[in-house]
């Protein structure tokens, strides 16, 4: 009876935390998409490595132009190594070496190094630019137009590198309007 009761106990506990942490996840990202609502998630593998489960989180409206991107690690991994993979995949996308360069240097004074179970998260608003969030926290954001479109590009672009990925986070909707995608 006791062991029956311990693992009871211990059940309930660990679910209040587990619902406490995702809420606590979700806030910063409901104050700007009023409220999120998940439109798809996968995960990265690269040579059989969980690398990061990625989610993808639309504003109520599907219509609506915010959205954001979560990505939580399961490897460590310096931001220098971050910021170059991304410099690399924006390049891909037409991204000139100037443009890259210097974006490179704004995501250094943001990005903070991962390790597993860590998140970084990326929100993006035509009126805000790109705001990073690190494990809730806001830790920086990047003003402008095309930056987004490059960055969020990694993921979402039709000619992303991950096309599995790509299809996971958008499940059945289609891609923001950051796109221009037609979708049916």
């Amino acid at each position: 009876m006791k062991i029956e009761y311990f693992l009871i106990r211990f059940c309930v506990i660990f679910c209040l935390f587990c619902s406490t942490v995702f809420a606590r996840e979700l806030t910063y990202i409901d104050a700007f998409l009023n409220p999120s609502k998940l439109q798809g998630s996968g995960e990265l593998t690269w040579w059989g490595l969980h690398v990061y489960d990625a989610s993808l989180y639309r504003g109520s409206s599907p219509n609506s132009a915010e959205f954001a991107l979560d990505l939580r690690y399961y490897k460590s991994f310096r931001a220098s190594s971050i910021i170059d993979r991304s410099m690399e995949e924006m390049k891909k996308f037409g991204v000139t070496d100037v443009q890259s360069q210097s974006w490179g240097r704004q995501l250094a004074t943001i990005l903070p190094d991962v390790e597993p179970g860590q998140n970084l998260t990326a929100i993006y608003s035509p009126k805000q630019g790109t705001s990073f969030y690190f494990e809730g926290k806001p830790i920086g954001r990047i003003l402008g137009a095309e930056f987004p479109k490059a960055f969020f590009g990694i993921w979402l672009d039709p000619r992303t590198s991950a096309p599995k990925l790509r299809e996971q986070l958008l499940g059945q909707g289609c891609p923001p309007s950051l796109f221009q995608e037609t979708c049916n």
